[in-house]
């Protein structure tokens, strides 16, 4: 069949009836257009068909026949291109080409119908609305479009804030699931159909199979690994799969999560011994102790004088209820499905095993890979360089790379395996959901007086739960009970998911705090204030109550009301303390080297403006190569704690660079005037000049060091902070909530690239927005399958969901960190689902203990 793609003839096999997504990315090799969601919701695979945009996974290959079409490629240079670049709409990028092919249609409407004029939220909102960004980069969005329509972007433009925008724009930037090696086999993982069986055999006959049991024989959920197989193409493979035959003892299911709750049903975990093969559903699994009863391990426990918590508590009941709070509070799970699923190509040459991973770990991965497949260390090399998303799911030896590895090796061959949607839903993992009981008093003087939270988290076959924990580090040092359980089910693991626990334990906390300050007639912000001795935070508090929305009129008796809410947060501060950045100077150019990885936050562009700055040099001097295992030693992308160790290496290595260079430096790593012009001019002169510089000390050390799963970590000193304040509308008719505006206040020290850090904090907050009334995970309570493994049955927000956010930095009260400033992708979407119900209940007056918000929970409140 033939068509023109970008202005060329071109001419491709449609035979089998293939989807214009697959011939487009197969056959041309045009990438850009990218596989999500396989079902028309996402809009990233979309391309325009003479002229008019279409999602490429539902278009049959032989609808474009004779016709023109256009991808994300054949847009280069164009304005909503440039636009999306200069305006950082965007961060992992995965989704970016979708929204630029549709945008720049809408662009050339817009222009024949308005001319340059700029378009509002509401026009943009109706051309963009069949296109999903989990990374919740809305407000650039709205940026880019409205300054591309405007002609901000048809003559000369300043430098892009992010250093890969414009391979993320144009559809260059290689993802895994893009490399198409010579030779590629396309590998399958067969999952189990039950929630618990044993596995008596496998038949493979003709095929090629690799086992992926655990050692114990045992499936302990609907959609577990049991093996992989391969072929030359998916279709192939799948068909391989179903000629594997797969015979299994069934066994009975924990599937009732009460019945495990009390301790009562069959057995997930045996013994002692089937106990060390549960994940770990948040970053530190079993780090704590605990007694295991049944199907119910805990408490472990973080208390603060918990006799004492649980007396005053019970006293005040008695005497003084009226400052007493309770409830039972519970939240759904939340599926992670980032853009990008969870995909690995390996290939073996010469006993070197190579590794492209969509990962947040490059380098744990490759450490975890030559422990597993036995193999030296230096024979492993690990590619991320560029990640569709991950927000803590996408860390260690998933279930891809094992197969991909194990594969690769059986066939002599490179074999790729990606995680389809339904299967990145499945088994992709998810913040686990929970029930929380509270019970807070305060006393005679409007202080507190002590608090008690149990929390059961419900990670399916994981455990490792520490909501109840979080709350020790929030308000004093009142007396506390903090109790955390897990109920173990034969459902699939949660996993870490941004700021494990964190929004969780907000939900709830948060929520009794603006309880307590109604019954004491206090200003749900003084009350904070009154309570909370961070410094950081007060600065916040102060800014967050002179804001209008909060002294302005809301609530009403009509069909919509309007309500205000405010919430607050903290979060540890984190730091890979080993880290390490290396420089060599190439043909006059610095090229910084660390094995770190960019999912979106921006850590390449960290690290070229670190270098830069330490230098006193321009950026365009400085490249900076990330996602590469077999370079110094450079930190997970999780806990917040990116950042706060690659800035401070960077600059330790920009100081010995320049001592090299003969440029002198100030001790602190930033370069005076005249300095800087002699690094610049010795740059050209001083090619294969290599140095090597590490993360110091803090200033006042860490609390203390631990070994964790995921390599090697600390705690430092001090506490990340926010405040956020919500206004909501809500239809008391249909029990819809409309989120219009979101301040968020965000104490994390210096920000080192305040584009970048803005745009991840509004994404934090579109995500808390998708946790607070959207998105809740399902599985059939009778055989454990999930059921929301589509993106039509999970909803994530859209660009109509996004309220306007405004962002606010504190950049005060970590100067003791080199380079002053600490992680902030999680503490910024900590609060945001508490301060949405607190306005909910400052609109209708009903207190919604239930995530997600839902339409029926409003009106059955409401009585209506």
């Amino acid at each position: 069949m033939e068509f023109e793609v970008n202005g060329v003839p071109c001419t491709v096999d449609v035979d089998g009836d293939p989807a214009a997504v697959e011939v487009v990315r197969e056959q041309l090799g045009l990438t850009g257009t990218k596989l999500v969601c396989a079902g028309g919701v996402c809009g990233a695979c979309t391309i325009q068909v003479d002229g008019e945009p279409r999602v490429a996974c539902l278009t049959p290959a032989v609808r474009l026949g004779g016709r023109r079409v256009t991808t994300v490629e054949g847009l280069a240079g164009h304005p909503v291109g440039r636009a999306f670049a200069g305006e950082d709409a965007l961060q992992c990028g995965y989704c970016t080409p979708g929204f630029v092919v549709e945008a720049a249609a809408f662009f050339e409407r817009w222009r024949a119908a308005h001319g340059r004029s700029r378009p509002g939220r509401e026009e943009i909102t109706e051309a963009l609305a069949g296109h999903l960004c989990r990374c919740g980069a809305y407000e650039g969005i709205f940026s880019a479009v409205a300054a591309a329509c405007a002609g901000d972007y048809e003559g000369e433009t300043a430098a892009v804030p992010r250093a890969e925008a414009p391979q993320k724009v144009d559809g260059s930037a290689r993802y895994t699931t893009d490399q198409l090696p010579e030779g590629l086999l396309e590998g399958v993982i067969i999952r189990s159909p039950h929630a618990h069986a044993y596995v008596r055999s496998l038949e493979a006959g003709d095929v090629a199979v690799v086992p992926m049991l655990p050692p114990d024989g045992v499936v302990r959920y609907v959609g577990q690994p049991v093996a992989a197989v391969a072929g030359p193409d998916r279709v192939s493979a799948l068909a391989a799969a179903g000629r594997v035959t797969v015979e299994y003892e069934v066994l009975p299911a924990a599937l009732d999560v009460d019945r495990a709750r009390a301790g009562e049903g069959p057995l997930v975990y045996e013994d002692k011994a089937a106990r060390k093969l549960a994940p770990g559903s948040g970053e530190a699994p079993q780090l704590t102790p605990a007694r295991w009863r049944g199907n119910r391990r805990g408490p472990s426990a973080m208390s603060k004088r918990p006799a004492t918590a649980v007396r005053r508590i019970t006293e005040a009941r008695r005497n003084s209820p009226e400052r007493v709070v309770e409830g039972l509070f519970t939240t759904a799970a939340q599926t992670h499905t980032p853009l990008e699923p969870h995909a690995c190509l390996a290939r073996w040459d010469d006993g070197t095993l190579h590794l492209e991973v969509s990962t947040q770990s490059v380098r744990q991965v490759a450490v975890l890979a030559a422990e597993r497949f036995g193999v030296p260390l230096d024979r492993v090399v690990a590619r991320a360089v560029h990640v569709g998303g991950g927000f803590g799911c996408k860390m260690g030896l998933t279930s891809d790379v094992v197969a991909a590895v194990e594969l690769a090796r059986l066939h002599g061959a490179p074999v790729r395996v990606v995680l389809d949607r339904a299967e990145e839903l499945t088994d992709g993992g998810y913040r686990p959901g929970t029930r929380i009981r509270l019970a807070m008093a305060a006393d005679a003087g409007g202080g507190l007086s002590a608090l008690a939270m149990d929390v059961d988290t419900d990670g399916g076959v994981a455990v490792g739960g520490t909501v109840a924990a979080l709350a020790r580090f929030m308000y004093g040092k009142a007396p506390r009970r903090l109790r955390d359980f897990d109920t173990v089910t034969h459902r699939p693991p949660g996993a870490p998911f941004r700021g494990p626990g964190g929004p969780t334990m907000c939900w709830a906390l948060e929520q009794a705090v603006d309880e307590m300050a109604h019954r004491l007639g206090e200003d749900p912000i003084a009350l904070r204030r009154r309570w909370d001795g961070n410094p950081k935070r007060h600065a916040l508090y102060d800014l967050a109550a002179a804001l209008p929305a909060w002294s302005g009129t809301r609530g009403g008796t009509g069909r919509f009301r309007r309500g205000v809410g405010v919430a607050a947060a903290n979060w540890l501060y984190f730091l890979d303390p080993v880290t390490e950045v290396e420089l060599t100077v190439e043909d006059g150019i610095v090229v910084a080297r660390c094995a770190v990885q960019d999912m979106g936050t921006g850590s390449r562009t960290v690290l070229r403006r670190a270098v830069a700055e330490g230098l006193g040099v321009p950026q365009e001097r400085v490249r900076a190569e990330v996602g590469h295992s077999d370079t110094v030693h450079g930190p997970t992308s999780g806990g917040s704690r990116t950042t706060p160790s690659i800035v401070p290496a960077a600059l330790d290595a920009a100081e010995r660079l320049r001592a090299a260079l003969g440029g002198g430096g100030d001790g602190d790593g930033a370069g005076d005037g005249g300095g800087a012009g002699d690094v610049a001019a010795r740059l050209g002169l001083a090619n294969g000049v290599r140095v090597t510089g590490r993360r110091p000390r803090d200033r006042r050390g860490f609390v203390t060091p631990l070994n964790l799963t995921m390599g090697g970590i600390a705690i430092g000193r001090g506490f990340t902070g926010s405040v956020q304040v919500a206004e909501v509308e809500v239809d008391t008719r249909l029990g819809r909530i409309r989120p219009l505006r979101v301040w968020s206040g965000i104490a994390a020290g210096r920000i080192h690239e305040e584009r970048l850090a803005r745009s991840q904090c509004e994404g934090a907050v579109v995500q808390g927005v998708g946790y607070a009334l959207f998105e809740e995970r399902r599985t059939d309570p009778a055989t454990g399958r999930v059921l929301t493994d589509n993106l039509e049955d999970y909803r994530i927000p859209g660009i109509g969901d996004t309220p306007e956010i405004t962002v606010h930095f504190h950049q005060e009260g970590f100067a003791h960190v080199p380079g002053g400033g600490v992680g902030l992708g999680e503490i910024s979407t900590l609060p945001t689902a508490a301060a949405l119900a607190n306005a909910v209940h400052d609109a209708t007056g009903r207190r919604p203990y239930d995530m997600p918000i839902r339409p029926d929970r409003i009106l059955e409140g409401l009585g209506t």
